[in-house]
């Protein structure tokens, strides 16, 4: 399978006190507003970090299900944070905190299962950095 995803991004004004936004094919993002204020305090917007935590634990959390189906399992649950670390300009460490509920399933499958997940999701592949998966089983 082959597609390609697109998104556009306008910036206007300088690198502190400009503004800009984001936009995607689908229009989920529609202009959305970013700046200096949103990525590196707490403006209004959205930033590039927040969309990388977005885009890891969405794909992250798809793959893994892709997986429990191939072993038999459906989950009833799952929800997974991811948290960028952003530091001395470069994205440091991703932490990813996984909160699953499948049935019959046993926490070493489960956790053997996810930590697969982690390493072939194809943003992790993407992503130069540390990941950090932490695994609850309810």
């Amino acid at each position: 399978m082959k597609f390609t995803r697109t998104a556009s991004a306008n910036w206007q004004g300088t690198g502190k006190d400009g503004k800009g936004s984001l936009s995607t094919q689908s229009a989920v993002l529609d202009q959305t507003q970013y700046s200096f204020k949103a990525r590196f305090e707490d403006g209004v917007g959205t930033n590039p970090e927040e969309l990388i935590a977005a885009a890891h634990s969405g794909c992250f959390t798809m793959q893994l299900s892709f997986l429990l189906n191939e072993k038999g399992y459906t989950a009833s649950n799952l929800d997974t944070e991811a948290k960028v670390t952003f530091e001395d300009g470069s994205i440091t460490l991703i932490n990813l905190d996984l909160k699953g509920s499948v049935p019959d399933i046993s926490k070493e499958e489960f956790s053997e299962i996810a930590q697969k997940a982690k390493e072939i999701c194809p943003i992790s592949k993407l992503l130069n950095t540390k990941i950090e998966l932490a695994i609850t089983l309810a």
